[in-house]
């Protein structure tokens, strides 16, 4: 027990201050993009051209960020002329058009989406997570929030084992066939009032699955999504905003 404590002492405490104070990221992160609307629709189309997931409208000059793997070849073709990457990490948002962002970014969080979530399950979220035929990415980041320098449970926030004993589900994959009755299942075994997350590209449009006849790929087109997690995978950053911002 001494020795525990005296490792205690020397380690400090290692959990983040976020969201009390702000916190600054790798410089190669890639997070909200930041569009340029004056550029050319020749230059849009260069960048459409080169995205492997066609989530960039040339004539609108938005990006999908539902589509978007952040892969950060639109920025590269046209040397940062269409769009550029910030390190903006607070990407989550309660509508799916409200994920297809322009030069100003995604609106303003929901206040009656909050208040809802606030009023159904108080100060207190336990979450089931189903990976739904995913790569363990977006499952690899999710797992990071219960280290000790994210501390999820702080934040009376814990994912469980069970979805008997679930508020909702944490969904990732883009939704194989395979997995798709067992999803539903996963689902109906949550008591109501309960919530769905779509967590990665791949659960809200199908990722780089997308067109697959393999996979279902919109969990909306399944299941009524309430919160949308983009990123690919999601940063913990993101994720952690995201469940604060909706449920907390």
């Amino acid at each position: 027990m001494l020795k525990i404590i005296k490792n205690k002492m020397e380690q400090g405490n290692k959990t983040a201050k976020y969201p009390k104070e702000p916190i600054s990221l790798y410089h190669r992160y890639r997070g909200m993009p930041v569009i340029n609307k004056d550029c050319s629709a020749e230059i849009a189309r260069q960048c459409l051209d080169i995205c492997p997931q066609e989530c960039i409208d040339p004539e609108a000059k938005t990006i999908d960020l539902g589509r978007c793997t952040f892969c950060g070849q639109c920025e590269t073709v046209a040397e940062g002329n269409f769009v550029k990457f910030s390190q903006n990490f607070e990407l989550g948002a309660a509508n799916r058009d409200e994920l297809i962002v322009g030069s100003t970014g995604l609106p303003a969080l929901a206040k009656q989406s909050k208040a809802h979530f606030k009023k159904l399950f108080g100060r207190s979220l336990q979450l089931r997570q189903v990976s739904a035929g995913g790569c363990n990415s977006c499952e690899a980041d999710t797992n990071v929030l219960n280290t000790p320098f994210f501390d999820l449970s702080r934040f009376g926030i814990d994912f469980v084992a069970s979805p008997r004993h679930a508020d909702g589900l944490h969904v990732t994959g883009p939704i194989s066939h395979n997995m798709r009755q067992a999803l539903i299942t996963t689902y109906e075994a949550v008591a109501s009032p309960k919530v769905v997350i779509a967590s990665g590209c791949c659960s809200i449009s199908g990722g780089p699955f997308y067109g697959s006849s393999e996979v279902v790929g919109d969990l909306n087109s399944l299941l009524p999504v309430d919160l949308y997690i983009p990123g690919c995978p999601p940063h913990p950053l993101t994720t952690l905003h995201a469940l604060l911002n909706y449920f907390k």
